[in-house]
């Protein structure tokens, strides 16, 4: 559950720009603890505020819309627990079937739909979602993959960059990093979630550095535990008899968790030029 340290748990509003909420006085979601709702969404482009004719692409749409709130709050719709459509025609509903499906055919929320009005007589769906940010690992929706390729590598100097922005690098350089390094991205379905970066051992005491990074929305559901865990296995297979990492000192979170991973602080420095200070800490007990 997401809490302030100490505290109760933290509840935080999600605005997507939409005019309506603005005028009415509502959230797109609100994160309260570890649920997550959505408010009911129409088939609005926000960005432009249009809407299609047409209640199958107006489906598509809503979904687009929703999705969108739930990666901001930290979720998927692996998360989403209930679902209600909310349509003026019911013979609307079936035509939009193939659509909900593609989303939630495995997920299989509880469901309701209901026939009603709605605000504005062009919208001809509206769908609203619960979720509940639960813990994730491999075999319970996360995926870790081998960065390959220019578009992998892309989607980890995103992650890279928002965890780290001091160390902030242009796509040559981070195609650079690929090369020299194991890159990996996590993923929760197909929303990027993390990154991790395994040096191979150097020097006499063949120490390799393991690097986990996880987008902030989605911290506290165990995908930074996993990530260290791939990371800390490949650096054994690399012949590793020693593991460290690096973490930016203003970044608490990624300091606490590497302690509470068994790293040990080693040494605090500043680059050359540069004003950030990062930590160096080492793994107490080597890879197995």
């Amino acid at each position: 559950m997401t809490r302030h340290r100490g505290g109760p748990p933290v509840r935080r509003a999600i605005v997507s720009g939409s005019a309506f909420e603005e005028r009415i006085g509502y959230a797109r979601a609100v994160v309260d603890g570890d649920r997550v709702h959505v408010s009911g969404t129409t088939g609005f482009d926000y960005a432009s505020m249009t809407i299609s004719d047409d209640v199958v692409e107006q489906a598509g749409q809503c979904l687009r819309n929703v999705g969108a709130a739930l990666a901001e709050a930290g979720c998927t719709f692996a998360d989403v627990v209930r679902v209600r459509y909310l349509l003026p025609a019911r013979e609307d509903f079936e035509p939009c079937w193939p659509v909900l499906r593609r989303v939630f055919g495995e997920v299989r929320p509880a469901a309701t739909m209901m026939v009603c009005g709605l605000a504005d007589e062009r919208m001809r769906i509206e769908i609203e979602v619960d979720a509940r940010r639960g813990p994730v690992g491999p075999g319970a929706g996360l995926r870790i993959e081998a960065v390959a390729g220019d578009a992998m590598v892309e989607e980890w100097r995103h992650v890279h960059d928002e965890v780290v922005p001091p160390a902030a690098m242009t796509p040559d350089e981070a195609r650079e990093r690929a090369g020299r390094y194991r890159l990996a991205n996590a993923y929760l379905g197909d929303v990027l979630v993390g990154c991790s970066t395994v040096r191979p051992p150097e020097g006499e005491e063949r120490v390799a550095t393991v690097i986990a990074r996880v987008l902030p929305a989605f911290r506290g559901r165990g995908i930074g535990a996993a990530l260290y865990e791939a990371g800390i296995a490949e650096a054994g297979a690399l012949g590793a008899e020693a593991v460290e990492t690096v973490v930016l000192a203003a970044n608490g979170d990624g300091l606490r968790f590497a302690e509470g991973r068994g790293f040990v602080e080693r040494e605090r420095y500043v680059l050359d030029g540069e004003s950030d200070e990062w930590v160096d800490l080492r793994l107490a007990a080597p890879p197995s």
